[in-house]
């Protein structure tokens, strides 16, 4: 059974996506911003926006039945090598007993204000 996912993002009607979408034991979390999607700002800080991205992959995780630690892949797209460093030791608060397969990539994203996008998969544990 298929279930979709959604935080109310304008973005995800706009473009036709969801912001997850589980299928059997599986959850595909899609690329999330630093958005705070209550109020739709985005805050200036890498570290706040990671906070909220990491948030936002919680709360869709949850709502599929999912948790954190059911993620088993990773991937981190940032705006500037230099805040790798920074984002690091949030990443590990959160994923460093988890220890999923992960990348980080070095890249532009949608909009200038974004600087992190985080996607995740989850596979649910037996």
């Amino acid at each position: 059974m298929r279930k979709l996912i959604s935080t109310g993002s304008p973005f995800e009607k706009t473009a036709g996506y969801s912001r997850a979408v589980v299928q059997g034991d599986w959850c595909f979390v899609s690329g999330t911003t630093g958005y705070d999607y209550s109020t739709m700002t985005m805050p200036q800080s890498i570290e706040d926006q990671t906070r909220n991205c990491l948030g936002t992959i919680a709360k869709a995780l949850e709502e599929g039945g999912f948790s954190l630690a059911d993620v088993v892949r990773a991937h981190y797209y940032i705006t500037d090598q230099r805040c790798a460093d920074i984002v690091f030791p949030i990443l590990g608060e959160i994923f460093g007993e988890i220890r999923p397969a992960a990348t980080m990539i070095v890249c532009q994203l949608n909009k200038p204000e974004m600087k992190i996008e985080i996607e995740v998969t989850a596979l649910k544990r037996a």
